[in-house]
């Protein structure tokens, strides 16, 4: 696919030189910073080094001393408390991280995530009328209930108080719960609006802890919840995000989580430094996979259990779900290109809704993803089963989801997401006028110009600036993720060195050189050009990522490949 470089450069000369004195870094470093925001001393200092200390007071949040004093007389009174939660890795990690705060602290809690097939998302009529019987006095959802109306007045017709903890677009009205904590909410003057389901549970769980006079300390003991949840949700990573997962990877590299240390084992992680890019890739599709494809409650177990045996049980499980869920994706990927490629056609289709009957309602947003990817065009895709359809869509850049599917609610059942990510159930007999209409926002919405994907570009360095002094200092610009991406830089006129080859599937390695210095590349999933580098261009533009490759002990630099011209 054409890719539109984007090298960024729009800092003054003066003022990256500056910087770079100040901070004793290299100019292209400095031009990095100023392009994310950092200019000073001391905005320097808090992105290298953040600290807990700096995290914001969470009674900045609307609701949340109501939300706070509520749980508070739940603990000190021994009413039965349950935490109710999404199944996606923010939700479980959620779950986790609020049942083991209230666990340390001598609470009566419980635990709930729905069923994804059978309840669908967020708080159901079935599971309220349950927890009524099993005597719940108190709900505290997490990851979700911003849009429960319905089911939240329902809990309290039965005697359940709720308390909503989402991070989730709510809608025009709020239900009618004792608190609804959620920095998106319009009347909300929290500082950072964009905390993961998992951040607003910590702020919870912090303020709880500030209001009963206990050692905040303890919330440092999960840390590595927050940074999973936080990192698997592909939140930006900036200000409070970057705190928690700053800190929470510090931890997870260290931890003393029985399951989470089952987990990095069986995912062939053990004595490697953890990343985000492992997080995200490797252990969240581990975690969803037993929400997607059954029971999300033993993600939670595996976090929580204090049984070793019990906890490679369960990371044996959740290897066993993934690698089954890897099956149902490529076949429901195979279908869904088939569908795509009937409706497509790269001058008029603004968007793609596909549906069909009996494709897995677990595995449709990551199928999406991955359409969305392959045509850059905002993706639905709906499971239909007994003329209900389930859907799960992804967004491009500069496409508002949300507000997309938010225009189309009249055709809808239920909705719900944010700008890139949203889900939504919908009839049957409605998916047509559904596509017809979606089709007719994107094109509104969606120039021609915007269906091109950029790579946006930091900086243009020659190859003999690259040496293990370079990498150290990209290395401190981690964690890496939205707002925050590993920076990409491209180097110009290199010449190929030796034979290209294609190893693993499809992936391109050569070597390149520019001057003197000369750099071992790959580029994944990119042999199509195999062929064009074989027969020796005069000179070549290489946009890249700089890594680490530890091969058989041996560590080197490597650089990964974004794009070729």
């Amino acid at each position: 696919m054409q890719l539109r470089w984007i090298i960024g450069n729009d800092c003054r000369g003066d003022e990256i030189q500056s910087l770079a004195e100040t901070l004793r870094i290299p100019p292209v470093m400095a031009q990095i910073l100023i392009s994310r925001g950092i200019r000073d001393l001391e905005s320097a200092q808090r992105f290298f080094r953040p600290s807990l200390d700096q995290l914001y007071d969470p009674f900045l949040l609307t609701d949340m001393d109501k939300g706070v004093e509520r749980l508070r007389r739940a603990v000190l009174s021994d009413e039965r408390i349950l935490i109710y939660g999404d199944y996606d890795v923010d939700g479980i990690t959620s779950v986790s991280f609020l049942y083991m705060i209230l666990k340390e602290i001598g609470a009566s809690v419980f635990y709930y995530i729905p069923d994804r097939r059978s309840e669908g998302y967020g708080l159901s009529e079935k599971g309220i009328k349950g927890f009524a019987e099993q005597g719940i006095n108190l709900i505290v959802t997490v990851d979700c209930g911003v849009t429960g109306h319905e089911e939240i007045e329902l809990a309290r017709t039965v005697g359940i108080d709720v308390i909503v903890s989402d991070h989730h677009e709510p809608g025009p009205t709020l239900p009618a719960a004792v608190a609804v904590i959620d920095p998106k909410r319009h009347d909300c003057q929290y500082p950072f609006k964009e905390l993961a389901g998992v951040g607003v549970s910590y702020k919870l769980a912090q303020g709880l802890l500030q209001r009963m006079g206990i050692d905040s300390s303890i919330l440092e003991h999960y840390l590595e919840f927050v940074a999973i949840g936080t990192s698997a949700d592909i939140v930006p990573l900036i200000d409070e995000n970057r705190l928690f997962v700053k800190t929470g990877m510090q931890k997870l590299n260290s931890t003393e989580n029985i399951g989470l240390k089952a987990l990095i084992n069986v995912a062939a992680l053990y004595g490697r430094e953890i990343s985000t890019g492992h997080i995200v890739f490797i252990i969240a599709p581990r975690i969803n996979a037993v929400g997607r494809l059954g029971d999300a409650e033993r993600a939670v177990k595996l976090l929580t259990t204090e049984d070793e045996a019990e906890a490679r049980a369960i990371a044996n499980i959740l290897e066993m779900e993934n690698r089954h869920r890897k099956d149902i994706d490529e076949g429901t990927f195979r279908e869904a290109l088939v569908s795509a490629d009937e409706l497509f056609d790269s001058e008029h289709t603004r968007s793609l809704v596909l549906a069909k009957e009996g494709w897995h309602s677990g595995v449709i947003g990551i199928v999406a993803s991955r359409v969305a990817e392959r045509f850059y065009r905002p993706t639905v895709l709906i499971s239909i089963e007994d003329g209900i359809g389930k859907g799960s869509a992804r967004s491009i850049d500069g496409f508002d989801l949300f507000q997309a599917i938010k225009s189309c609610e009249d055709l809808l059942v239920a909705y719900g997401g944010h700008k890139y990510a949203a889900g939504l159930t919908i009839e049957e007999k409605n998916i047509p006028a559904f596509r017809e209409r979606f089709e007719e926002i994107a094109r509104q919405k969606l120039s021609p110009d915007m269906l091109i994907p950029k790579l946006n570009i930091d900086a243009e360095i020659h190859l003999d600036q690259i040496d293990e002094q370079f990498l150290k200092l990209l290395k401190r610009f981690a964690p890496f993720g939205p707002k925050n991406m590993r920076p990409v830089f491209v180097s110009k006129n290199l010449h190929v060195v030796g034979t290209p080859t294609i190893v693993g599937t499809n992936h391109l390695k050569l070597r390149v050189g520019q001057g003197r210095q000369t750099f071992d590349v790959i580029g994944f999933n990119m042999g199509e050009w195999l062929q064009r580098l074989i027969s020796r261009p005069a000179s070549l533009d290489m946009a890249y990522v700089i890594d680490e490759n530890d091969y058989l002990g041996r560590r080197y630099i490597q650089l990964r490949v974004k794009d070729l011209q």
